[in-house]
This record gives structure tokens, sequence and C-alpha cells, in this order.
């Protein structure tokens, strides 16, 4: 057998190095900052944890993105997150049990079997922000606004918002009744925008022709404002969920845009993004340079009910090497770094660890170390005069 190069690693699995590691810090850091000033509060979830804890109120596409293993100590099936967020659902259903709305964030690294498609690696650095206990569009907002901050502080420029309902989806398909298998082959049809399948699959329906034609419009309700407008016209005999869907999808672009006049949004109507997830408005945050989502979220009411409190809940989560890799240029100034030589002396010892104490950055050199200070990245020395030592910049 072929023996693989111990330096290799899994594919979709990467190390950080120095320069990226610090980068991803300080962004990770400054987000988490802007958590805390809106109110967020900081929770740690397990990287490992009950199988069934970690699927709760999600569909079939993070099963498959979840690794499993069984407990040696207590037989159970076990799974490596792959998403954070029932995690977090959990901790304010059955840990925190407050009676008010509560604001929870969260950072660590999710592990995914397989890479998506146009990013292949298999452990995102997630990071994201939860609001629990609100039932309303000033919630959404809200969580929306902190999405846009949270872009903004990691330098990235010229965003489009893309907004959808899939209560809009839910409602059509159960006032066509349509079974649970019909429900999820619609859906599939729909993500992968296949036209002439939905004509065949949607005519084949035992249905009303009514019915038949707001199933077949929903990839046509995307774009502008006008989207709202046509959708309202075309799906005007729906259920009263689509119309209020709607309204709430009307209003809400209302607040962003008098809030955000320059930020371009977008309607698709038949996007259903996290949809055996979510229950009500979902939102992507784009740029250009982008193929996909850089930023993603939605509400996703009634998730603690399976831990013992169903509670109304919206929130985002992004891939915090994704937003470091759309600045680059952020942090790349050279920092200061103080080379200190190895002599024994307690006067060197002592400024040494004040230096530390203020917080500059000093390295000690090794006895026999070899090479130029200037080849570490070394910006000062420390040089004796008299009996003191003083930093010195190097030119």
């Amino acid at each position: 057998m072929q023996q693989k190069n111990s330096w290799l690693l899994p594919e979709g699995i990467e190390e950080v190095l120095p320069e990226d590691a610090k980068r991803l810090e300080n962004l990770r850091s400054n987000i988490l900052n802007v958590f805390k000033r809106w109110g967020y509060q900081l929770v740690i979830t397990p990287f490992i944890d009950y199988l069934d804890s970690l699927l709760t109120g999600s569909g079939h596409d993070l099963d498959l993105q979840t690794f499993k293993l069984t407990d040696q100590l207590s037989g159970e099936m076990l799974g490596i997150r792959a998403d954070m967020t029932p995690q977090v659902a959990r901790i304010d259903a059955h840990n925190l049990k407050h009676a008010w709305p509560t604001r929870l964030c969260y950072t660590g690294t999710v592990l995914h079997t397989v890479g998506d498609a146009l990013e292949k690696s298999r452990s995102p650095m997630q990071i994201g922000a939860e609001l629990y206990g609100h039932n309303g569009l000033e919630s959404d907002l809200e969580i929306i606004q902190l999405m846009l901050e949270m872009l903004a502080i990691s330098g990235i420029q010229h965003v489009h918002i893309d907004l959808g309902h899939v209560g809009i989806y839910r409602a059509l398909c159960r006032q066509a009744g349509l079974s649970k298998i019909q429900e999820t082959s619609l859906f599939d049809i729909l993500q992968r925008k296949a036209k002439s399948e939905l004509q065949v699959f949607v005519q084949e329906l035992d249905i009303d022709e009514q019915l038949k034609q707001f199933l077949l419009v929903l990839p046509e309700l995307n774009g502008g404002r006008e989207t709202l407008v046509k959708a309202s016209q075309v799906l005007s005999k729906a259920d009263e969920t689509v119309n209020k869907a709607l309204q709430e999808l009307t209003l809400l672009a209302d607040r962003l845009a008098l809030d955000f006049p320059s930020l371009p949004i977008s309607f698709d109507l038949a996007e259903l993004r996290g949809y055996h997830y979510h229950t009500g408005i979902v939102f992507a945050a784009f740029v250009s340079s982008v193929g996909r989502e850089i930023a993603r979220g939605g509400r996703y009411d009634n998730i603690g009910a399976v831990f013992g409190r169903a509670r109304p809940a919206t929130g985002f989560s992004a891939d915090l090497k994704v937003l470091s890799e759309l600045n680059p240029s952020e942090n790349k100034e050279q920092a200061e770094l103080i080379f200190a030589p190895a002599v024994n002396d307690s006067a060197l010892s002592e400024a040494v660890r004040n230096l530390r104490a203020a917080g500059r950055c000093v390295v000690q050199e090794l006895p026999g170390q070899s090479g130029d200070y200037r080849s570490m990245g070394c910006t000062a020395v420390l040089e004796k005069n008299n009996k003191d030592w003083i930093v010195k910049a190097l030119a």
C-alpha cells in the first residue's frame, strides 16, 4: 500500500497560517464586539452532540452534511455539528428560559461531509446571531440590520440583499392539498429551477387549474419591487396566508429602504433557502464577486419545541473565512515586533515583562539561535543604554 504524505490534509480541510489566522482572529473579535454592543451574548456550543439534537427542525440536507459516530459510553448516535443554530436554540429553550426576548451569538468551526459546489471547504468557521422570543417584523429587521453591520465591519462593500418568504410556498402546497412526497418533489424541482420539469409535474397533479397556475408562476416571481406587485396580482385568489406574507415582505423592504437608501433589494418567491428549517421571511446577502450568498438567515419559529419550549426565532450566520477572504488587505500592515537578545540580565528581563504587559510584542532570542532577526519580521530591537534597555526601531 502506498504511504500517504504525512503533511497532506483531507479534501476540504485547511490549515490557517499565521497571517491569515491573525486576520481571522481580528475579524472575529471585531464582529463579536459589534454583536455585544447590540446586546447579543456569546454562547459556546459543543463540537460533538447527540444526533437528534443537531438535526432538530432541520431537513434532509443537514442530515447528509453531518458526520455521525457511535458514543462508546452510551451507545447513542452522536454527530459533529454541521450547523450551530439548533444547539443555540436549545440553550435558549432549556438552559436560559427567559420570559423576555433573548439575543445570543456564537462562533466556531463546523464540519460538513461534503463541500459546497462553489465553496470547497468542509470546515467553515460559522459566526452568527439569533433573536428568540419575538414574533414580528421588528426582530426580522433587527437581525438583517445586524447582518449588514457585520458585513460593513468586515470591509465588504456593494452588498445586495435578496428577500423571500417560505410561508408562500407552504401555503400554496397546503391549499393544493399536496402530500408530503409531492411537496418535497416540487421543492426539489423549484430549487433546480427546472421549468420544463415543473410544467410536467404540475400538470399531472389532480388539483384545481387556478392552483396549478399559482405553482407554475412561482419561478417567475423574482426581481425588484415590481415582483411584489406582480405577486399580489397573480396570487390574489390564493390563501390569505400568501397575501399576509407578501404584506410582510413589502413592509420589511420599506423599512430597509428607509434605513439603507442605497441598498439594492431583490425578491425571489421560489428561492426556498432552508425550507425545511425556516417558517417565514428568509434573506441572503450577496456580492458580485462571489457566486453564492456570503451570509444568510431567516425566521425559524418553534425550533425549541423539542427542547421543551417553542419560541419564535430569527437569525443569520456566515462563514468567517469567506468574510475574511473578501477583504484580504485588512491588517496587512506590518505589526510591531521587538527583538530581545539572549542576554542574562535582570534589567533586560524586566524590560521585556514591562513591554509585554503594555501590550507590545517581544520575541526573545534563544541561545545558539541563528539567522537575522530582520528575517523574523522584527521591526525594533532592545539595546542597552548604560543600565537601561531601550527600544530602537529598525531602519
